[in-house]
């Protein structure tokens, strides 16, 4: 006969996403999106949708320095619906972070847009599940 376990506390990805996070046109250009990140100081930014229909997608710094760097182009000349990733896979808010985070390795995932009713509400990453996630869960028991 088994002994029943003490039920472990669930915490959601809205518990330790980040709410503010930047945005921008694909039609930018990578100088802007640069000149945002560094505002911001941050390495990711969620690209707008164009339309309802459309798909959200995300450029990054990596994204950047692959298509853009390393191919020795001009940032004041490559817009950043060439460099981003798009659609981009996005967590619901109310997620068990462990599930996000076997989300994450599966498919290698370094930030995932959280969505709700179709809206960006926050972004989450590997550190956030990590530090702020498993830091709970660790105080909870």
């Amino acid at each position: 006969m088994s002994v029943p376990s003490a039920k472990k506390p669930v915490i959601r990805v809205r518990d330790i996403m980040r709410t503010e996070f930047g945005t921008i046109d694909g039609i930018a250009t990578v100088d802007e999106a640069l000149r945002l990140m560094k505002g911001m100081k941050t390495s990711v930014l969620v690209v707008r949708k164009r339309h309802e229909d459309d798909e959200y997608g995300l450029v990054t710094s990596a994204d950047i320095a692959r298509h853009v760097l390393a191919k020795d182009r001009s940032p004041e000349r490559v817009n950043v619906y060439e460099v981003m990733e798009k659609p981009v896979i996005t967590v619901h808010p109310d997620m068990d972070i462990r599930y996000c985070s076997r989300l994450f390795a599966r498919y290698s995932l370094v930030r995932a847009p959280v969505v709700e009713r179709r809206k960006v509400i926050g972004m989450v990453s590997p550190n956030s599940l990590v530090l702020d996630g498993l830091y709970r869960l660790l105080k909870a028991d």
